[in-house]
C-alpha cells in the first residue's frame, strides 16, 4: 500500500502545478476514480473543468476519448453502430467513443435526454448492446461528464435515474487571486499537461481500486452511513431521501478518502470529507436546484446527523 500510496501523493502533487489552488477538488476527483465511480462537474464555462478531466487521463496513462455532446448528437454517435460490409457481405460493428478506459463527457446536458440516456447501460453495467450483441467496455472504465449549471440556455436536465449513476459531482470554483495571477503569468495549461508523464498506469488503477475496495470500515461507521440515509429519508416531504446506492457510493468513497490520506480504516472524517460531493446531486431535487444550495442542503444532512 505504501508504494501506491506514495504514487497516489505525487500525482496530486504534479496535478496541483497544472490547475493551480484546486487541490480538494482534484483529490475528490480522484477519490471518484479509486471507488470505481463516475464522476460529474458542474460549473460554469471556463474554470478549468475539461482541463481537470484532461490532467487526470494523462496523469493515470488512460486511453482517453472525448464526446462533445451537443443538441443533435445521436446515440449511435456515442455507442457506435453495425454498418454492412458488400465485399464481405457480413455487418460490422463500429465502435463509438464510449469504449475508452476515460470517457470524457464534455458538456453532457446539452445533448437531448433521449441520447443522455444513451450512457446509462454503460455506465451501470459496464458493457453496451447494440442490434441483440452486448460488448464489453475497456477495464478500467470511467466517464468523466462536464455540465454547465441549468440556468444557462441550451441545456437539458439530466433524468434523476442518470445522475444516481453519478457516484459524485463537484465543482470547480474560480481561482483564488494569487493562483489566478500565477495562471496569467505562466505557460497554457494544455502545454503543461502534454509534457505531463503519468504517474500511475491504468493496471495500476486496476490494483489500486482493489486495495480500496479492501479498506475496513468499522460497524460504528456503517451505523453513521446508514444514519444519513435514515435522516434524509426522514426530512424528505415533497419527494424522496437517500437509496441504498447513495449509501454504497458513499461508503465507496470514504475509503478511497482513507485511502488517499494515508490509512487503511475509515474514520468518521472520511464520510464527511466526501458527504457532500456524494449526496448532493441525490438529494430532492438535486438537478434543478442551483448548485450552492443542493450543496448547502447536503451540509446541513452531515452537520445534523450524529457521530457516535
Amino acid at each position: 500500500m505504501s508504494q501506491y500510496h506514495l504514487s497516489v501523493i505525487q500525482l496530486l502533487d504534479k496535478a496541483d502545478q497544472v490547475i493551480l489552488g484546486k487541490r480538494p477538488q482534484i483529490k475528490l476527483a480522484l477519490c471518484c476514480l479509486l471507488a470505481r465511480g463516475h464522476l460529474l462537474i458542474e460549473d460554469i464555462p471556463g474554470v478549468g473543468k475539461t482541463t481537470l478531466v484532461r490532467l487526470l487521463g494523462k496523469s493515470l496513462g488512460l486511453n482517453s476519448t472525448r464526446i462533445q455532446f451537443t443538441n443533435d448528437l445521436l446515440p449511435s454517435d456515442i455507442i457506435g453502430t453495425t454498418v454492412f460490409d458488400s465485399e464481405k457481405r457480413l455487418f460490422h460493428f463500429h465502435r463509438g467513443p464510449i469504449f475508452g478506459e476515460m470517457v470524457i463527457a464534455d458538456e453532457l446536458n446539452r445533448a437531448t435526454p433521449k441520447t443522455q440516456s444513451a450512457c446509462l447501460q454503460a455506465m451501470e453495467e459496464r458493457r453496451v448492446t447494440v442490434d441483440g450483441v452486448t460488448h464489453e467496455l475497456p477495464i478500467p472504465f470511467f466517464v468523466v461528464a462536464t455540465q454547465n449549471p441549468m440556468n444557462q440556455a441550451g441545456t437539458y436536465p439530466l433524468p434523476e435515474s442518470q445522475l444516481d449513476r453519478f457516484l459524485m459531482r463537484i465543482e470547480i470554483g474560480y481561482p483564488h487571486a494569487i493562483a489566478e495571477k500565477a495562471l496569467l503569468k505562466g505557460e497554457r495549461r494544455e502545454k503543461l499537461i502534454d509534457e505531463l508523464e503519468p504517474s500511475l498506469f491504468p493496471q495500476d488503477l486496476v490494483e489500486l481500486q482493489k486495495i480500496v475496495a479492501g479498506i475496513y470500515c468499522s460497524d460504528p461507521i456503517i451505523d453513521y452511513i446508514h444514519r444519513i440515509l435514515e435522516y434524509t429519508r426522514n426530512q424528505a416531504t415533497d419527494q424522496w431521501g437517500l437509496s441504498p446506492r447513495a449509501g454504497l457510493a458513499l461508503l465507496s468513497a470514504s475509503k478511497a478518502w482513507a485511502f488517499i490520506e494515508g490509512r487503511n480504516i475509515v474514520v468518521p472524517e472520511d464520510v464527511q470529507a466526501v458527504g457532500v460531493g456524494v449526496i448532493s446531486h441525490r438529494l430532492n431535487g438535486g438537478d434543478n436546484l442551483q448548485n450552492g444550495i443542493a450543496n448547502q442542503k447536503a451540509k446541513e444532512v452531515l452537520q445534523a446527523v450524529r457521530v457516535d
